[in-house]
């Protein structure tokens, strides 16, 4: 298939696209890994091609909505692609929102509730995949162990809830990429939708279709650090042991294989090795005249500082704070999103960001005007579309499959 991106975007841009090659092929294979994959073991395409369709609809994004639904009737009766646009129209909010985990932040939450989808329109399977792809789209950082509950009691396995999370995860990454270049192309996307007023649902956990880990003593942070944090998974990773040779190469750095979280992404490989090589091409390849490695740091901080991901915005701070040495500014963003950065350009990054990161975006023509008025190329804001865009699939999976930890050298 054609590059969905260059699709989505509907003209394509290769003099600035073509700069990060890693990263547009990349994109691309994970669309091809997650959505057309060579066996969809026991998530079916039609589920897949349902899952993205839902949430391009509730990003509001059309361009994106026409192709996965006209992907899902290929594969689906007409009755179901109606009953996903149903809960489309049903679901339609305004994010992120959410309440902090961490009690530090109780001032900074915005509880908003949780939907409920229809399971006699959708089936309980695909339900339970809609209510949690609902609150990674609106509300990820209401994430609990008590949320995959809801996928575990409708029988989705530990494999496949892996591969569900990296789907709308990189449906928030592809979409917010589209989005931001028809912008920069000259287009002014205004969509906007009123927050749901709802009821906060109930999750409760379960181990029908896998066992979730839930960790009474552990050293939770009290809000956003500058410091490293560990990070604890519910969903078990492989042991590393039990590593094959595809989940191996699939690390890339073999240092990995050490770590919960790239063992757990390890149960899809495939989606995890072209998400690495993405992730490496956006935030490593500076060559031409891109963008700082320090800036596409604090677009990562931003954006992590604004979604809430704890344990994401403690490792980028301190990237943006080795890359730049202005440790006082970076901490100030840890303090409140809204501080003076102590610069234009950082406090335009700022603004872009969270812009591009609201759902639905309301990243605009002022934006790039504001890019540009502070010395910013248009390969430059590529790059900062790329770090942003990232994060919030990076933020997605850190929230919804784990929880941070203090290490005891920092208590």
């Amino acid at each position: 298939m054609s590059d969905l991106i260059d699709m989505l975007v509907g003209e394509d841009l290769p003099q600035l696209r073509d700069n990060r090659p890693q990263a547009r092929d990349n994109a691309q294979k994970s669309f091809e890994a997650l959505l057309e994959p060579v066996n969809p073991g026991t998530f079916s395409f039609g589920e897949r091609y349902a899952v993205a369709t839902y949430v391009a609809g509730l990003h509001q994004f059309a361009p994106a909505v026409d192709l996965y639904q006209d992907l899902l009737l290929d594969d689906a009766p007409t009755t179901l692609a109606n009953a996903v646009s149903d809960a489309i129209d049903e679901g339609l909010s305004a994010g992120p929102y959410g309440t902090y985990r961490e009690p530090g932040l109780e001032s900074e939450s915005e509880p908003g509730g949780s939907v409920r989808n229809d399971a006699a329109k959708l089936g309980e399977r695909l339900a339970a995949a809609f209510d949690y792809a609902h609150l990674l789209v609106f509300h990820p950082r209401d994430s609990r162990p008590e949320v995959l509950g809801r996928l575990s009691s409708a029988g989705w396995s530990a494999d496949d809830t892996v591969t569900l999370a990296q789907l709308v995860s990189f449906l928030a990454f592809q979409l917010r990429i589209a989005y931001g270049l028809r912008t920069l192309k000259g287009e002014d996307i205004q969509v906007k939708a009123p927050r749901l007023s709802i009821p906060e649902a109930k999750w409760e956990l379960s181990n029908n279709g896998f066992e979730i880990s839930t960790y009474e003593e552990l050293n939770r942070p009290e809000a956003f650090v500058n410091h490293s944090l560990g990070w604890k998974p519910w969903v078990p990773p492989v042991a590393k042991a039990d590593l094959t040779e595809e989940q191996l190469d699939s690390l890339i750095q073999p240092e990995r294989a050490d770590m919960p979280y790239f063992r757990l992404l390890a149960r899809d490989p495939a989606a995890l090795k072209a998400r690495t090589l993405t992730d490496l091409d956006i935030f490593f390849n500076t060559d031409g005249e891109g963008l700082g490695r320090a800036e596409r740091e604090l677009g990562a901080t931003v954006t992590s500082r604004y979604n809430g991901c704890v344990y994401c915005a403690s490792v980028h701070a301190g990237r943006a704070q080795e890359e730049s040495g202005r440790a006082d500014d970076v901490n100030a963003l840890l303090v409140s999103i809204d501080s003076d950065l102590g610069s234009d350009q950082w406090n335009v990054i700022r603004d872009a960001a969270r812009a591009l990161t609201s759902t639905p975006a309301a990243f605009n023509q002022g934006c790039i005007s504001k890019l540009r008025g502070v010395g910013f190329s248009d390969l430059q804001i590529v790059d900062l579309i790329n770090s942003v865009a990232f994060f919030n699939w990076a933020n997605r999976l850190m929230l919804s499959l784990g929880e941070p930890e203090v290490p005891k050298r920092f208590l």
